[in-house]
């Protein structure tokens, strides 16, 4: 199978170049399944079940999220009637909505797609690591499901670094969202499972991690909250991460990044 699993969405310029490139690229790059990180798409804080709706008509087969889930007060209850977007899992028993799902790809083959938060520097919810085991015990990757996709939502490498180890050999990939900068790590480890870090974001980078540059600065600068945080408008890249897994066994083949448009370096996977 073919999957991309593109980078948290921030604000319209990051919706704009997921609009414009995916459908191309789901053809390009012959895709079986795409999961985005949505947390951020609404101006930076949130998502809508209007944006939902367009990324979804784009390609997008999941939206997963984070700690900016519940931003926008209305997705309340969308989230709970829309298997597609998740949140991460390991909030408190009746949270609203699910963080984990098994999809149908293009093919017929099921994905499982699991959305965790980390502990380090996030909010203190349920241990991530006991969240993942329980359910990799549910669902066995090459038994009852064809290919497994984790976003572990953390701050901190470290942190999602022994999350791709632990469960190495049991996902398709293990990819880090929330810090909006995609890092140079992508891997397969020892056991077959893809990793990165971070997948970056889809947004304007032209700014500090998706935010027009001024406030971000002044507050470093003067120590002191001052105005609100506004979403850079420039033109944005679109920073995914592709992954080719083995038909048989679900683990990965190949792992590489993806980014186009905007400011960053160009990188679009070639198939063979």
């Amino acid at each position: 199978m073919r999957l991309l699993f593109c980078g948290d969405i921030v604000g319209r310029s990051g919706r704009d170049v997921v609009l414009k490139e995916l459908p191309g690229l789901r053809e390009r790059l012959d895709l079986d399944f795409v999961i985005a990180n949505g947390e951020n798409a609404a101006s930076g804080f949130g998502i809508t079940e209007k944006i939902c709706r367009q990324l979804f008509d784009a390609g997008i087969d999941v939206i997963t999220g984070g700690n900016h889930s519940w931003d926008q007060r209305d997705i309340m209850t969308y989230i709970a009637q829309e298997p597609r977007l998740l949140r991460p899992h390991n909030y408190p028993a009746g949270t609203p909505g699910r963080g984990i799902g098994v999809f149908n790809g293009r093919r017929g083959k099921k994905v499982l797609v699991i959305n965790v938060m980390g502990q380090l520097f996030m909010e203190d919810l349920d241990d991530p690591f006991a969240c993942m085991t329980g359910l990799l015990a549910q669902y066995r990757l090459g038994a009852n499901v064809d290919a497994a996709v984790i976003d572990f939502h953390g701050e901190a490498t470290s942190e999602k670094m022994a999350a791709g180890h632990f469960v190495d050999g049991r996902v398709s990939l293990l990819v880090g969202t929330h810090t909006h900068v995609p890092t140079a790590d992508g891997m397969i480890l020892p056991g077959g499972t893809a990793y990165q870090s971070d997948a970056g974001m889809c947004g304007d980078y032209d700014s500090v991690i998706g935010m027009d540059k001024r406030v971000p600065i002044e507050r470093f600068v003067k120590k002191v909250r001052g105005e609100r945080l506004s979403v850079a408008g420039g033109e944005g890249t679109l920073c995914a991460v592709f992954v080719e897994t083995d038909d048989g066994s679900g683990l990965a083949k190949r792992v590489m990044p993806l980014r186009i448009g905007g400011r960053l370096a160009q990188a679009l996977p070639e198939l063979v």
